[in-house]
């Protein structure tokens, strides 16, 4: 799934240092409240319910990059058409306001609440609590870094994947908040310059791709830039526009493209090739001062666990060979000789599973989406009203949840831009949209309760979901007489159990770039481009590769519990229910739903 910037729970503030805009109106008057003191006085005398709904406003208005990310403009009107505020003067005010929100849930009785009322007030506390602890930590993300990890790239997609264009407003929306692009980033500069002084330089490995990516776009002619590409192809559906309309939007949008954006993207290019110089040669935070207690951070807000990494590290080993062991069985049923690597086995299942060209791969994935979607019902009775779509993407491999107001479906970005191998194909498609991410997550959004667990994006839980669904989809028989795509599934699962020792290896450890690749190779076979991303990748995000495994097994242990103690009364369908209607949680919490669900299922006559 994609990076959570699009959780309304973890906000921008969470992933990417900073929420609100450029002419936002949180800004207090000179010697009036803070926006904290505001907001403590607004709260006074609630209901637990209006605490609920209250605070979660104020909270998410903060993003109105989340606002739009997620199409809530008409539940969470926005005072201005502005993008995410970086400063760290509004960083501060915000973290204020979570303490706030904190300290104003604990002044009610728990013990006076029912099972539901004590659920919605654990997962609250639990993520008001995890957002207060990242405050001592506020300068220790990377976030200018390369791919979807950075500013940069969520301020891109913002523009080209998610803003409306389906009227003039929307239109001159854009038009208003490319013209902020520069502001924004240079409030990114300011938090990158202020990282320095405390110590903190992303490493020189990521840092120089990430370079070599804003050099695309700051050197880039403008005809060609995403942002007025995308606007150029948005106008053109919109009913109405006269031709002069058409003209004076495109002619407004590549102005502020030429200028503004670009100018941004050029400046951002200057300050990170001017911080190379005193970028670190190694990986890994344990390099850093305190390194060691922010990576101890991590894990917590990626898990939901208090796993050390030490035993976080030691389940990664446990579990691969397990898988190894697994993948060795249909090795031998196809024949496959025992003295080959990983690496040249899957070079095998590759070839022999078949290849899917280019052209061909986004027919094919929808293929599969639709057959899941017709056999899903063999393990659920509770089902999204959202679709989910296949998008072409040069690279992929990712999914984002469809918006509150329906008017933008779920979204499994796959990358078609080369020839697939089949025996991959199948699990990441079980994995992103159905009965995975998309079956998760819009559902999630569908349900009656407060509207902070509506988009709950708690990591373990949600990637820990989407491949407990691409384990069930082999369970329910889907990989039957197609052992390739079974061994797709085996060697996906060991990529999981890889990630558990090379994040800790890399950032409790010490390892090298070298030895994390190396490690990757080895353990699931990939190739030297393939590992060395996947080493990049666990260098700049650390803790989120663990989450995965972990929240797989916590849901496959909950379910064996729960078989256990139902016997004959166990229904696969209703635990899922129970598991889905909850929406995301955080795993030291998902004991608790699953208890409800066991106790509810005995005191059935």
């Amino acid at each position: 799934m994609k990076k959570p910037l699009f959780a309304l729970l973890l906000l921008v503030l969470v992933s990417a240092c900073g929420s609100g805009g450029g002419g936002n109106n949180n800004t207090p008057p000179v010697g009036g409240p803070t926006p904290a003191e505001q907001l403590a006085a607004d709260l006074q005398g609630l209901s637990l319910d209006a605490l609920y709904a209250d605070s979660f406003a104020a909270l998410i208005t903060r993003s109105p990059e989340a606002i739009v990310w997620q199409s809530l403009e008409s539940v969470y009107p926005l005072a201005s058409v502005t993008l995410d505020d970086l400063s760290d003067s509004y960083q501060r005010d915000t973290y204020a306001m979570y303490q706030v929100v904190l300290d104003a849930l604990h002044s009610y009785d728990r013990s006076a609440l029912d099972a539901e009322g004590q659920l919605n007030y654990d997962i609250y506390e639990w993520y008001l609590q995890d957002v207060v602890d990242q405050l001592e930590f506020i300068y220790y993300d990377f976030v200018a870094t390369y791919s979807i990890f950075g500013v940069q790239e969520d301020t891109r997609q913002l523009f080209t994947e998610v803003h409306p264009l389906a009227t003039l407003q929307d239109a001159e929306n854009y038009i208003t908040r490319l013209n902020l692009v520069e502001q924004k980033f240079d409030q990114l500069i300011d938090h990158l310059e202020l990282q320095r002084q405390n110590g903190v330089v992303e490493p020189a490995l990521s840092m120089q791709i990430a370079i070599n990516q804003v050099s695309a776009l700051a050197q880039g002619g403008t005809l060609s830039n995403p942002y007025y590409t995308n606007f150029v192809a948005g106008i053109a559906s919109i009913p109405g526009l006269s031709n002069a309309q058409r003209s004076d939007l495109e002619s407004r949008a590549f102005s502020a493209v030429d200028g503004g954006v670009k100018r941004a993207y050029q400046q951002l290019r200057s300050s990170l090739q001017n911080l190379l110089s005193n970028a670190p040669p190694s990986i890994g935070v344990g390099q850093y001062a305190r390194g060691g207690d922010y990576y101890t951070y991590k894990l917590r807000h990626h898990t939901t666990t208090d796993l050390t990494a030490a035993e976080i590290h030691q389940l990664g080993l446990d579990e691969l060979i397990r898988i190894q062991a697994e993948m060795r069985l249909i090795f031998d049923q196809l024949g496959y000789p025992q003295n080959e690597t990983v690496t040249q086995l899957f070079a095998r299942v590759a070839a022999d599973g078949g290849i899917i060209p280019a052209a061909n791969v986004l027919s094919t994935y929808e293929d599969i989406i639709d057959l899941a979607e017709q056999r899903v019902d063999e393990a659920f009775d509770i089902f999204p009203s959202a679709n989910v779509i296949v998008i072409p993407d040069e690279f992929g491999g990712y999914y984002i949840g469809p918006s509150f107001d329906g008017t933008r479906p779920g979204a499994f970005y796959a990358g078609t831009s080369t020839d697939q191998p089949w025996f991959q194909m199948r699990s990441l498609a079980y994995h992103e949209a159905v009965p995975g991410h998309h079956t998760q997550v819009a559902i999630a959004m569908e349900q009656d309760v407060p509207a902070f667990r509506k988009g709950g994006r708690f990591t373990a839980f949600v990637e820990g979901w989407a491949l407990y669904a691409e384990r069930l989809a082999w369970e329910l028989g889907w990989h039957e007489d197609d052992p390739y795509s079974n061994l797709g599934r085996l060697q996906y699962e060991a990529l999981r159990a890889a990630r558990l020792v090379m994040d800790t290896g890399i950032h409790n450890l010490g390892w090298s770039f070298d030895e994390a690749v190396q490690f990757n190779r080895d353990a699931i076979g990939w190739s030297l481009g393939e590992s060395q991303g996947a080493a990049a990748r666990y260098s700049v995000w650390p803790g989120q590769a663990t989450a995965y495994m972990i929240g797989m097994l916590q849901i496959l242990d909950a379910r064996q519990r729960a078989m256990d103690e139902l016997g004959g009364q166990f229904d696969i369908k209703a635990f899922h229910r129970a598991v889905l209607s909850n929406g995301a949680v955080p795993l030291a919490l998902l004991d608790t739903v699953v208890d409800r669900y066991i106790a509810e299922t005995l005191g059935m006559p």
